[in-house]
């Protein structure tokens, strides 16, 4: 019998020759990440960011985050500051992008800015992709691995279910975090494009300064910032106490009882365990067969800020 999933490959030392030789070649392909699974092309390629694009279906307009192994290759590229040195240090290699100005030799092509002067740039934490990055000669264009406004991947069967057999997938298997990284823009004024595992207080903390949550952009500097986004593609409503039987109803907390149809994000009310179900839930929700999503209130604080932020673009 044929393996069906023959497009997802593991992580070993003959299939990093064939992973490196599709990209090195303008392909693309669906590596993990701590945070969600990416869809990865040469950020210095038209060819590869036009694919990118088409596979995912996604808007010309709405810009791609470019990953670089260190510090010294993102010179290359883009301007950075005492303020982003300070964040750098605390947060990277980790689960947040950096929205900077890019330079005007900069070899990152503009389609993968969304046209802008500025770019979004992200040093991963995750093994398997810090030890492609440090291989390869150029930085990955990588946005989450599924067709645009859908669920983000966290395990590579989500990838494979997206895209079937027109992309290879890396095995890293379910992602540690489960929710997009935090955006911070430092260009203009600071704030908070989108908001992940890294809070708004944490990043204070490092600045000493406050910063507002800008998530509502004209102008898309930054992924997530679409009013739909991250949908599983059934009616969703929020702040919820109750869900009739024939729908699915997400809680949190232990306050809410165990019945068929409902998907406890936390039964412990821990906000990380909480982000690193939602998208699973989604999924598994919507296999099920639900025609409907109920989601009991989470707490707007900390990772919830976040949680929150995905469930509201989720429901519109």
């Amino acid at each position: 019998m044929k393996n069906i999933y023959s497009n997802i490959i593991k992580f070993n030392s003959k299939n990093l020759i064939k992973i490196i030789n599709i990209l090195k070649k303008d392909g693309i392909i669906g590596l993990p990440t701590e945070t969600v699974y990416g869809l990865a092309g040469n950020a210095y390629s038209n060819i590869a960011i036009k694919k990118i694009f088409k596979v995912k279906k996604r808007l010309k307009k709405n810009p791609l985050i470019v990953h670089y192994y260190n510090l010294s290759r993102a010179k290359k590229d883009v301007l950075l500051d005492v303020k982003f040195n300070k964040i750098y240090k605390k947060f990277s290699p980790g689960p947040i992008t950096y929205i900077v100005k890019k330079k005007n030799n900069s070899k990152i092509k503009p389609l993968a800015c969304g046209n802008l002067k500025t770019v979004g740039i992200r040093f991963p934490k995750n093994k398997i992709i810090r030890t492609l990055l440090k291989k390869l000669e150029f930085p990955l264009a990588m946005p989450s691995a599924n067709k645009s406004s859908g669920v983000s991947p966290v395990k590579p069967l989500d990838v494979f279910e997206e895209f079937n057999n027109k992309i290879k997938v890396v095995d890293g298997g379910i992602s540690k975090i489960g929710i997009e990284s935090t955006v911070l823009n430092l260009v203009g004024k600071i704030c908070i494009l989108r908001p992940g595992i890294i809070t708004p207080k944490q990043i204070e903390n490092v600045l000493k300064t406050k910063l507002k949550i800008l998530t509502n952009q004209t102008i898309l500097k930054s992924p997530g910032l679409l009013k739909k986004h991250y949908s599983p593609g059934i009616p969703m409503y929020l702040n919820k106490k109750k869900c009739p039987d024939k729908y699915a109803f997400i809680t949190f907390g232990k306050k809410y009882p165990v019945t068929r149809n409902s998907f406890n994000l936390s039964r412990k009310s821990n906000l990380n365990e909480a982000a690193k179900n939602l998208y699973k839930f989604f999924r598994s929700i919507k296999k099920r067969g639900y025609k409907k999503i109920y989601v009991s209130k989470i707490p707007n604080t900390g990772v919830g800020i976040a949680i929150n932020d995905r469930l509201k673009r989720a429901s519109k």
